[in-house]
């Protein structure tokens, strides 16, 4: 025959629920409270029943809380259900906790008691801080990374103005995959530009973006020309599966020559600014982004363009000209407007004068900026 174990009485599992009670006055002042309730906080009930509002064991944010959002949302909608709020212990400590409250009125509809189940949140507070430690060690690794592959020495020589400027977003906790790059082919006489935006944030974005950027080095030095090397460039990362959908522009810049030859991979065009004629872009040579291409769509084509001495390249990424609120075209027609004013600036003016006229900080994007002037040497 087997024993029946003996039920809990209703008032011990009140006392010793899993959980603290509490019921309070309308205005906060406790009535009752629990066992558990007691154990947490550390304070014995004849310290709260009737001597204490519950209001008052919340820590100066939490009571701030209480009277600008959880008592007016308990008076309109009867309960309020999960709130994060910290209760402060008798030796000074706070406990993380979440609590439930229902209000209930008496036979005229007036507020007679509020009952408030309260939520040990500890662990639960640790594993948040830990989540976001970690989200903040893998921002900075990003950062660290992004950092050395985009601090290198830029090509310097007579005849030849290069400038550049970085700007991750300023909201949100991922860096991306925004970069730049400008190398020497032919050793003061020709230099490749690269500008890429990689799809994603975070340490993966950073990780594909210094793959792609030493990628496009190596098949520079093979002497490809810009469309072929983007046709490179593409079964590269079909080959190794990185850098779907990464849009770039990849140029060539002869200085004894002033001429120009690029190739688009989905990315917004260049901007060409002379000294004679207004800012243009440059839209010949586009194409789809990296390995989207089916093999009926042939080569990559590649622009060609001949620069007076003084003319500028700017190449950017799309968070300098996209908002949310108007169209690419808006972006892109303010970004000629700013250029016509700066034509005779040198690269670094030029980019530090864009960016400042045109970073929207609200706009959750980074902005590179990477211009090459070409003078008389």
């Amino acid at each position: 025959m087997t024993s029946e174990l003996p039920e809990d009485s209703a008032e011990d599992l009140f006392e010793h629920a899993p959980c603290g009670y509490l019921s309070t006055l309308p205005d906060g002042t406790i009535v009752r409270v629990n066992r558990t309730f007691e154990a947490w906080t550390g304070l014995r009930r004849e310290e709260l029943v009737g001597a204490r509002r519950f209001q008052d064991l919340l820590s100066p944010g939490g009571r701030i809380y209480h009277e600008t959002h959880y008592a007016p949302l308990l008076r309109m909608q009867g309960s309020v259900h999960a709130i994060a709020v910290e209760i402060m212990r008798a030796d000074g400590t706070r406990l993380a906790a979440l609590i439930n409250s229902v209000q209930h009125n008496d036979e005229q509809g007036r507020p007679r008691r509020i009952r408030t189940t309260v939520f040990d949140a500890t662990d639960r507070r640790r594993y948040e801080d830990e989540l976001l430690r970690a989200r903040r060690q893998e921002r900075e690794t990003a950062q660290q990374l992004s950092r050395s592959l985009l601090s290198g020495v830029l090509p310097t020589a007579p005849g030849l103005e290069v400038g550049v400027s970085y700007h991750p977003a300023e909201r949100g906790l991922d860096v991306g995959g925004d970069w730049y790059d400008a190398f020497w082919l032919d050793s003061g006489d020709t230099v490749g530009l690269v500008i890429g935006d990689v799809v994603g944030r975070g340490i993966g974005a950073a990780a594909t973006m210094g793959q792609l950027r030493s990628a496009v080095r190596a098949l520079a030095s093979t002497g490809l020309p810009p469309g072929r090397l983007l046709d490179a460039l593409d079964a590269y990362a079909e080959r190794h599966e990185v850098g779907q959908m990464t849009t770039l522009i990849y140029a060539q810049l002869g200085l004894g020559s002033h001429r120009l030859r690029y190739a688009c991979a989905g990315h917004p065009p260049p901007l060409i600014l002379s000294p004679e004629e207004e800012p243009s872009f440059a839209w010949d040579g586009r194409s789809t982004p990296l390995d989207v291409r089916s093999s009926s769509d042939g080569p990559r084509g590649e622009g060609a363009i001949s620069l007076a001495p003084g003319s500028t390249v700017l190449l950017y990424t799309d968070g300098l000209v996209e908002r949310r609120t108007e169209s690419l075209t808006d972006g892109m027609d303010r970004l000629l407007g700013v250029a016509a004013t700066r034509r005779d600036d040198t690269a670094g003016a030029l980019v530090g004068a864009v960016v400042r006229a045109l970073h929207d900080p609200a706009h959750v994007d980074d902005v590179c900026v990477l211009a090459a002037r070409v003078t008389a040497p």
